[in-house]
């Protein structure tokens, strides 16, 4: 029961944080993009550019960002790539990778350039 709650819970944080990008003039380009080297939450474009979101909920906006590890990074970074492969100009393409943070009562921060490969 616990994983099917942390599931809704996540995806009801993602649809909050699509929400806020939308809002700003973002499309959505992919949800949950599973390459081979990791997941994706949110793939967002604006213009030509590719914007990779790593969506985070907690109680907190610091207990959120607290729950990215490296290794999850590096994970990112990886389907990112593999992504990328797939778009016109490759990894050529502008991008920007993007920390949004979710707390308990619902509230959006993001992070912009908030992740470096």
């Amino acid at each position: 029961m616990n994983h099917a709650r942390n599931h809704f819970a996540g995806l009801a944080a993602e649809d909050g944080v699509l929400r806020d990008y939308a809002a700003k003039g973002y499309r959505l380009l992919e949800r949950r993009y599973r390459g081979r080297g990791g997941e994706i939450d949110l793939v967002l474009g604006r213009g030509e550019d590719i914007i990779f979101v790593e969506v985070k909920k907690s109680r907190s906006f610091d207990a959120a960002r607290a729950r990215l590890g490296q290794r999850q990074v590096a994970r990112l970074f990886a389907a990112a790539s593999e992504f990328l492969g797939g778009q016109p100009k490759g990894q050529l393409t502008e991008t920007r990778f993007d920390l949004a943070l979710v707390n308990a009562q619902g509230e959006v921060a993001i992070m912009e350039n908030a992740l470096w490969p």
